[in-house]
């Protein structure tokens, strides 16, 4: 039997199937889908995908902004409650002709598919497509996997679950409760034509006071096309009976600003939900015989929504320890707690800052005060960018001198760390 098995070829599998290859092992990779296939998102690729490509193949970012599949993104379009628009490029005077990109957004299907081709390219890795995996039984030695039929799959000592927000693994081997205070609802479909769109396609981020703690969402992509959504904790969804769909029509119907934008526009297909599993509570990730990636980790940023680079980044320490794991043939729950230590080392930070600023628009007096300072405080204005696209904000968050400019207000930049 296979020592390792992946449940989902998302970017979280994807990448801890490739992260394995890359090291020697071989991997069973199972995805209920054929690819290429659509997974509903905002389709946002920040800086720290970039910095998780880079790490399975340097040469895989520059073929990604090659690709006809994106457009690059230069920065974020804040938008807060009171309407101030505060506009945060990723790179201060950056020059489009000279310098890297900092972010792209691409349809998943497509994006999901470039990291599926690599991962057929890898003869260490068997990819099985179009396999449902329904349920899952303990063994002596790890786990059996049985699909719709009641077929055995597979057998592995090993079991990387990273088949998504609705994992049923994660429910109820895990033990992980949906909590509607650590959820969120989504809504995304797509336009063609929406008016004003920037030309350096920075994505925009409007934080309209009926939607808070939340916001809607309009990406850029290829073709003239956008991707468009909103974006609302669950609980608050409840607690106020709100019907995202005719929320979403209503205000891109009669919003001052974006009704007009929205006249002309095109909407290509229905508006699809979805569920995103947010990092605002830290949970076990591992257990014996298993580790939970992605989605199925609750590993989303509170704030900004971004999933795909943490699913990335628990794909590579996933297989890390995975590797470990088979090495040292202990596949303890005591053991592979260090995959979650490593987790939370590289996302706990940023995602207990993100959690903070989630909370700060339940407070749309404060949100509002927020960005009337980052209009005239670069280092609030690059601090929330970084929430979206920063390779690593942790060194900053150590650097004391931070808080007094974050609090104060210098005009100084902050110093990369070294």
């Amino acid at each position: 039997m296979p020592a390792i098995c992946i449940l989902g070829a998302g970017p979280g599998g994807a990448t801890a199937a490739l992260h394995l290859a890359r090291a020697g092992h071989t991997c069973l990779l199972l995805d209920k889908a054929t690819f290429p296939r659509d997974k509903i998102c905002g389709d946002a690729l920040s800086a720290k995908v970039l910095a998780e490509l880079k790490r399975l193949d340097a040469a895989l970012p520059a073929q990604l902004t090659a690709s006809p599949m994106q457009v690059t993104c230069w920065g974020i379009d804040f938008f807060a409650p009171n309407g101030r628009h505060l506009s945060v490029p990723f790179k201060p005077s950056y020059d489009k002709a000279i310098d890297q990109p900092a972010g792209h957004v691409a349809k998943r299907v497509d994006f999901d598919n470039f990291l599926v081709e690599e991962v057929r390219r890898r003869p260490e890795i068997d990819f099985r497509e179009n396999v449902d995996v329904v349920r899952v039984e303990r063994t002596a030695d790890g786990w059996q996997l049985f699909d719709k039929a009641g077929e055995a799959v597979a057998t592995c000592r090993l079991l990387l679950v990273a088949n998504g927000a609705q994992s049923e693994f994660t429910r109820k081997v895990a033990g992980h409760a949906l909590e509607p205070a650590h959820y969120s609802a989504g809504l995304r479909t797509y336009y063609r034509n929406v008016a004003g769109l920037s030309t350096d396609n920075f994505i925009e981020l409007h934080f309209i006071k009926e939607l808070l703690p939340g916001y809607l969402w309009i990406f850029p992509l290829p073709n003239g096309q956008a991707n468009v959504g909103v974006g609302m904790l669950s609980k608050t969804v409840a607690a106020k009976k709100v019907n995202l769909r005719q929320r979403l029509e209503e205000i891109l119907a009669t919003h001052p600003t974006l009704a007009p934008r929205f006249a002309h526009a095109e909407r290509l297909g229905p508006a699809r939900g979805f569920g995103l599993p947010l990092g605002s509570k830290r949970r076990t990730l591992s257990g014996a015989n298993y580790l939970l990636l992605g989605d199925a980790a609750s590993l989303i940023d509170p704030f900004s929504g971004e999933g795909i680079s943490h699913a990335m980044v628990s794909g590579r320490h996933a297989a890390d320890w995975a590797g470990r794991a088979v090495a040292q043939a202990d596949f303890s729950a005591a053991f592979l707690s260090g995959y979650d230590k490593a987790v939370y080392n590289r996302l706990g930070q940023e995602l207990r800052v993100s959690y903070v600023l989630q909370r700060l628009l339940s407070f749309p007096s404060l949100f509002n005060f927020v960005a009337n300072r980052a209009a005239t405080n670069p280092t609030l204005a690059e601090t929330l960018s970084m929430m979206f696209l920063d390779i690593d904000l942790r060194a900053r968050l150590r650097q004391p001198g931070f808080y007094m400019r974050l609090l104060f207000g210098s005009k100084k930049r902050t110093p990369p760390a070294s």
